[in-house]
């Protein structure tokens, strides 16, 4: 019997927990979009682009329920921000996506969606592959974010860089770290569940 799911790769962490079904697929995009929602609001003020939590909650997001899901919960997370404060220090409405730091937020669904893909295939099960995965997800975030950010202000690339990238670097990479960790200590303690579980069974 098959069950209807949105998750519509291979199982991912989420999946090792909770079974597939169309109703436990609907809480857990509710959920990425409310942990984003609650790291948005760990916020180190900078300008034009602020330092925030949620970048780290979209990896997690992202790692945890898969491609289709983790897109899904981010695209919630931003129609969500049009009508709730929800967005990095309570801010909200169509100004923010169409502001200098939409870009970010309209990426964190490709972001999810990559690292989604790459958790699909197993990625996060080691740290470095999930930090590499990680990575790769902050560089998409950053890649739309920046190019939002130079069409919005009409800044040149070193502008962009100076604004949009270079202060944001070495967090990009602890969160990523950070990620990766969480993701790998909780694979770990699933993975010796299962070999409890079957020595059990023996």
């Amino acid at each position: 019997m098959t069950t209807l799911t949105l998750a519509t790769g291979r199982p991912t962490l989420a999946d090792r927990l909770f079974s597939r079904s169309l109703a436990t697929d609907a809480v857990m995009i509710a959920a990425g979009a409310g942990l984003t929602a609650i790291a948005a609001q760990v916020v180190v003020p900078l300008y034009p682009v602020p330092i925030t939590g949620q970048t780290a909650a979209v990896l997690i997001v992202g790692g945890a329920l898969g491609a289709t899901r983790g897109a899904l919960a981010m695209a919630l997370y931003a129609v969500l921000g049009l009508f709730l404060p929800v967005y990095s220090e309570g801010a909200q409405g169509i100004g923010v996506i169409l502001g200098p730091t939409g870009g970010y937020i309209v990426g964190f669904i490709f972001a999810a969606a990559l690292t989604g893909y790459l958790a699909e295939r197993k990625w996060d099960h080691k740290i470095f592959g999930g930090i590499a995965a990680f990575l790769a997800g902050t560089v998409v975030t950053f890649v739309f974010g920046m190019t939002w950010l130079s069409i919005a202000l009409g800044l040149d690339l070193e502008a962009t860089l100076q604004g949009g990238l270079y202060p944001f670097i070495v967090g990009g990479i602890i969160k990523a770290v950070f990620a990766a960790s969480v993701m790998r200590v909780i694979w770990l303690a699933v993975h010796r569940s299962d070999e409890r579980k079957a020595n059990e069974a023996v």
